[in-house]
């Protein structure tokens, strides 16, 4: 069944060695009781070692059931212990934090052996502690305590016992019950007993093996028959579940209680943190887009020539990435000249989208309005460049009036201040003020504003036009439009567009000047023209920048109505969204050049809002992430100490056929369990710290609940929390699987 051919060991200390074991050859077979006798220091426990594959030899061979050992890799022996071997130590050698059912059932558990709870019940049953399985091993006597050992080594039926001084802790009472015990295991099974009690040897053992100096003295009852084992000899591999680890993990830690739970709450710090900062991100983000979908979604859209940059491909003959490894430049047509331009069939097709998302169109035109000012007797005069209009329902949902009314003729005409009642100067001398003193609304109102049309502003001299110079005649010619400041308005606080100040015109009255400056004689002389005829200056028509120059100088004298910007302001969020596919829709086939292309206020803002945001984010998670870190840090070294302070359960573990990998498991586990409680700690003081931020904030902002802790950001951030943990017990859980069993069992 076993025997040992020439088998060496040496222990090397320094530079020294000892050799121990010094050529034992030794044969057992099955139903033997054998007792191994000698002076400490003789090797018996180092021979028992060796045959319980928790030591190796040096050289020689361990031969079971007629198969060498010599080939073993490290899981054939584990897998040995586990299934051939019984271990009985003097010192029991019982899992503290474990109760004893527990206790008998691991050996099971590595085995893979279903329904071991029942059979740990029935061997402890057997040894006569049936009425103790829920005690743990310090509620125990000592004799208690080996029967424990005694029911754990026999639980999976193996075919060899090896106990180590097994009375060597007890009384003389307790010791004869331990032997008579050990005898009965003995009928069916090879029992291998150290003992320094010569007097057990010769009442109990059949066989007694002296021991001296490494070396076999005397052999009682030397086996002298060949063994005819024909039985092939195979071990079933160990393998310890994930769940029996995370068993074997929380008991430890429950008897740990304080420092688990301050580990993990010194872990937890950056978890808060991370947490917090995310909720705040969160509900910043939330806050902006419900603003974004109730007040920024009334945002105008804008299609205008003064789109920003980024809003306008760039045109190139092929697609580069930024920072091309090229050695060549590539041209880009400019983009001034073909992006953006408003022509008729855009406003036809304008015309056709649905009035119901629309809450009103603001119109800025190119024309120049002449206008005429009498102040202290004398007349002055100046232009309006780009002239607005607004819709009657913008005035009316959109402004507060703070004197006067709504226009509602061709000749009334509303003044917008900003939110401080300020306005321009230049408007101030359009109205025919000249002063920096502060005008009350009553000096405002009705004041008048006398536009004068192309046709007698302008006067032919040679082949050029001039203003007007007798600006008294011009002042009082019948032909002239006088226009009325019928109120003052400004815009309403809950909309975040920017508030400045302007002179509102009826579409009525842009349209009648258009109209009658068509058909004006400057007009009619610039269509014809080759120059600029109020300048003089020559344009270059071949090119396309000549042309547009000319047509600008027409727009501006009234000739084409086309706008130079539109301003779309939604109803709502969902209207704002269709109107934007509406316009998206016109571009659909186009090339760059024929497209149309717009801004959208509101996106724009929250983009900005959600990128700074965003960037703030990340920075604060960056330095929070440091405690991280820290923490990992700081997890490695409690699951070092851990590592120490459990050596001796390693030992055991491996002496019951535990793998390497079942210890890294082992303290994997535990490294598992502190990160989700660690995890849990940080979400749940996350979540009440968000009770006194949001009041806070409140008191502060006037909004609710801003801090909002998304469930999916907790689920990531307990993930994150295992991980780290998992990542700073991983060295400690390998030093912990290196560990020599034989030094671990030796552990105090």
């Amino acid at each position: 069944m076993l025997e040992l051919k020439n088998i060496k060991k040496g222990y090397k200390t320094g530079n020294v060695m000892h050799n121990v074991l010094k050529g034992i050859n030794l044969k057992f077979h099955k139903n033997e009781f054998v007792a191994i006798l000698g002076p400490s220091g003789s090797g018996k426990t180092t021979l028992l070692n060796i045959i319980g594959g928790i030591d190796r030899y040096d050289e020689g061979n361990l031969i079971i059931n007629q198969k060498s050992t010599k080939n073993f890799k490290e899981q054939d022996w584990d897998a040995y212990r586990n299934n051939c071997i019984g271990f009985i130590f003097q010192n029991y050698n019982l899992i503290n934090h474990l109760d004893i059912l527990a206790n008998v059932e691991m050996t099971l558990t590595l085995s893979g052996l279903k329904k071991r709870r029942k059979k740990a019940i029935e061997l402890l049953n057997k040894v006569g502690l049936k009425k103790q399985i829920h005690q743990k091993p310090n509620q125990l006597s000592g004799g208690q305590m080996q029967r424990v050992a005694i029911a754990r080594a026999i639980a999976n039926n193996p075919d060899i016992i090896l106990a180590d001084e097994p009375t060597g802790a007890l009384d003389s009472k307790t010791s004869i019950q331990i032997m008579d015990l050990i005898k009965k295991i003995a009928k069916d099974k090879l029992v291998i007993m150290v003992t320094h009690n010569p007097n057990l040897a010769n009442q109990y053992a059949n066989r007694i093996i002296e021991m001296k100096d490494g070396k076999i003295i005397s052999d009682s009852n030397p086996s002298k028959e060949k063994e005819n084992n024909q039985n092939i000899f195979q071990i079933p591999k160990t393998s310890m579940k994930f769940w029996t680890a995370l068993h074997l993990s929380f008991n430890n830690l429950k008897t740990k209680k304080g420092r688990t739970f301050l580990t993990s709450f010194a872990s937890s710090i950056g978890i808060i943190g991370i947490a917090l900062i995310l909720s705040l991100s969160n509900g910043f983000d939330k806050q902006l887009s419900f603003f974004e979908q109730t007040t920024l979604s009334t945002l105008p859209i804008i299609i205008s020539p003064n789109l920003q940059e980024d809003l306008i491909p760039k045109i190139s003959d092929e697609t580069t990435s930024l920072y091309p490894d090229i050695d060549y430049i590539i041209p880009i047509k400019n983009d001034n000249n073909t992006h953006n331009q408003i022509t008729k069939d855009y406003l036809t097709y304008l015309q056709k989208i649905n009035k119901k998302y629309l809450a009103g169109i603001n119109y800025t035109y190119q024309m120049g309005i002449n206008v005429l000012q009498k102040t202290n007797g004398k007349v002055n005069t100046s232009i309006i460049n780009y002239p607005q209009t607004i819709d009657d329902n913008l005035l009316k949902k959109r402004y507060d009036i703070l004197a006067g009314k709504i226009p509602n003729a061709i000749d009334e005409v509303v003044l917008e201040v900003d939110t401080k009642n300020q306005i321009n100067e230049d408007y101030l001398a359009i109205l025919g003020y000249n002063s920096n003193k502060n005008l009350n609304f009553k000096d405002i109102l009705n004041r008048q504003i006398t536009i004068a049309l192309n046709e007698d502003y302008y006067q032919k001299e040679n082949n050029y036009f001039i203003p007007n110079p007798n600006l008294t005649s011009l002042f009082e010619n019948k032909n002239n439009i006088t226009l009325k400041v019928v109120g003052i308005i400004r815009l309403k606080k809950e909309y975040p567009e920017n508030s400045s100040s302007k002179i509102y015109y009826s579409n009525e009255l842009i349209n009648y000047l258009s109209n009658t400056n068509q058909n004006s004689k400057i007009v009619k002389a610039q269509e014809k023209a080759d120059y600029n005829i109020i300048t003089g200056e020559k344009f270059d028509l071949p090119t396309l920048d000549g042309q547009k120059v000319k047509e600008n100088i027409l727009t501006f004298l009234g000739d084409d109505l086309i706008p130079y910007e539109i301003q779309l302001y939604p109803q709502n969020y969902e209207s704002k969204e269709q109107i934007i596919k509406f316009l998206d829709k016109y571009n659909e086939g186009k090339g760059d050049e024929q497209k149309i292309f717009y801004t959208d206020e509101a996106k724009m803002m929250s983009s900005l809002s959600n990128n700074i945001i965003d960037a703030i984010t990340i920075i604060l998670i960056a330095f929070s992430s440091i405690s991280l870190i820290v923490s990992c840090i700081m997890i490695s070294i409690i699951m070092y100490i851990s590592v120490l302070e459990r050596s001796k359960e390693i030992g055991i573990l491996r002496s019951l056929g535990a793998s390497k990998k079942d210890i890294t498991r082992v303290f994997n586990a535990e490294s598992f369990i502190i990160g989700i409680t660690s995890g849990l700690i940080g979400i749940f003081i996350t979540w009440l710290l968000l009770f006194p931020i949001n009041y806070i904030l409140y008191s502060l902002t006037e909004l609710e609940n801003i801090a909002v802790l998304n469930p999916i950001h907790s689920l990531i951030l307990i993930s994150i929390s295992t991980i780290i943990t998992l990542i700073g017990g991983f060295i400690p859980s390998k030093i912990a699987s290196q560990k020599d069993p034989v030094k671990a069992l030796k552990t105090e």
